[in-house]
């Protein structure tokens, strides 16, 4: 060994604990000569009690100078830090995610996650997912404040917005899962805050009826609702107002639908849709779009075959020419990395469970999946990439769901319109 100079030796067979030489597999060892010997064992130190959390990747080459690895030690020290504080952040913005129903999120928790994902972009996801979080996680506290802005939004409740509420009848119809149930509670404690009566006012001939829910994206579950009630209890004439945190210019179906099954029981329903967030998600769109939509297919084999078995709707790339009206994601770059890297997460779950309903991207009728990147302190869509919800770690090893853990664990299910935009 030469002074000055640093040589390190792969050791075969010893615990790896996630450090690489350059191509070479094994623990790392550093040998170093005198007066450096100290300074370079805390270095050491350092760098394995946040071996959890990152890696340190050394030049592929025999002989390292002192500065070489102070300026490696500097950079990984930076990136740790960085790493550290976009952990702790995205589990600050989640806080509340299933509050009462699942573990409190941590930063533990939001690195177990993302140490799924190859670790050159582990770093650039979080700083991505941490950016979307903030805009697009509705916390309780978000979503009061939209119910709140309701009470007294002139364009639908008029100039008399206690008359309003007194008379209208809030349906309580959901068939699956408990959002709507958790949402009528909220806005029933907001009424009689500000308005001094509850959702049960109403008791005959509602001047409307009010359809009131977190998010609605491919419109199945409001179609199926309404319909229902069409069928069962709604009057021979009514007027529906379908209002959500979320929604997508998709909803023109799930009306089209509705219409036609109203025309079929020879009733007059009129249906109006208001949402907080709009996503822009129709094909016509695609390049404006404010769902993931990835621009290419990446170069992995999987993805292509998954690619190349879609023959009813095949691959359409969106090209990138604005930044979308919503301004979801930091940039085109950030969001064609998060595409990219959802996708292949997302082909690799359904490896795991072969269900040809699942689309890497989120639950959709066509494509890669929708791709929201939009959530509440309720649920996570399942219109979200696979990659953020999929999964459970409490199943048995051989189950498909302990092979994927997720970020925001779903609750599961036991069993061109204008719309009008709130803010």
């Amino acid at each position: 060994m030469c002074g000055g100079h640093i040589r390190y030796e792969k050791l075969a067979g010893q615990d790896c604990s996630g450090w690489t030489a350059g191509r070479g597999m094994g623990r790392i060892t550093l040998l170093f000569v005198s007066g450096s010997e100290l300074r370079i064992a805390v270095f050491l130190e350092k760098v394995v009690s946040f071996c959890s959390y990152d890696t340190v990747v050394l030049p592929d080459r025999s002989l390292m100078s002192e500065t070489d690895i102070n300026n490696v030690w500097r950079k990984r020290r930076k990136e740790i830090g960085r790493r550290s504080d976009l952990l702790k952040s995205i589990a600050q913005i989640i806080d509340d995610y299933r509050s009462g129903e699942i573990d409190k999120p941590t930063p533990e928790h939001v690195n177990r996650w993302v140490n799924q994902f190859s670790r050159d972009v582990q770093l650039p996801i979080l700083n991505e997912i941490n950016h979307v979080f903030k805009r697009m996680y509705f916390s309780r506290r978000k979503v009061a404040r939209f119910l709140y802005g309701l009470v007294n939004l002139e364009d639908l409740v008029g100039t008399d917005p206690r008359s309003f509420w007194k008379e209208t009848h809030f349906l309580n119809i959901q068939n699956h899962g408990n959002s709507q149930k958790i949402m009528l509670k909220m806005f029933d404690q907001v009424l009689r805050k500000h308005c001094g009566i509850g959702i049960n006012q109403c008791k005959n001939s509602p001047v409307a009826y009010i359809y009131l829910d977190d998010a609605i994206f491919t419109g199945n579950r409001v179609k199926q609702d309404i319909e229902k009630w069409i069928e069962t209890h709604a009057p021979a004439n009514a007027k529906i107002h379908v209002i959500t945190v979320f929604g997508s210019t998709g909803s023109w179906y799930a009306e089209k639908k509705i219409r036609e099954k109203a025309e079929e029981v020879q009733k007059n329903i009129d249906i109006e849709w208001w949402c907080g967030i709009r996503l822009e998600n129709r094909l016509s769109y695609k390049n404006v779009s404010d769902v993931l939509w990835p621009v290419s297919i990446p170069d992995c084999p999987d993805v292509k075959t998954y690619v190349e078995q879609e023959e009813k709707y095949p691959f359409m790339p969106r090209i990138p020419v604005r930044r979308s009206r919503n301004d979801i994601f930091s940039s085109e770059e950030e969001r064609q990395l998060l595409e990219r890297e959802m996708l292949i997460a997302g082909v690799k779950i359904r490896s795991f469970c072969q269900e040809p309903t699942l689309r890497p991207l989120g639950f959709g009728p066509f494509g890669l999946g929708f791709g929201a990147m939009v959530f509440t302190f309720h649920n996570c869509p399942n219109n979200c990439p696979l990659a953020l919800w999929w999964g459970d770690p409490s199943e048995s090893p051989d189950h498909p769901f302990s092979k994927w853990y997720p970020l925001l664990p779903r609750e599961t299910y036991s069993s061109a319109n204008t719309t009008n935009v709130l803010f």
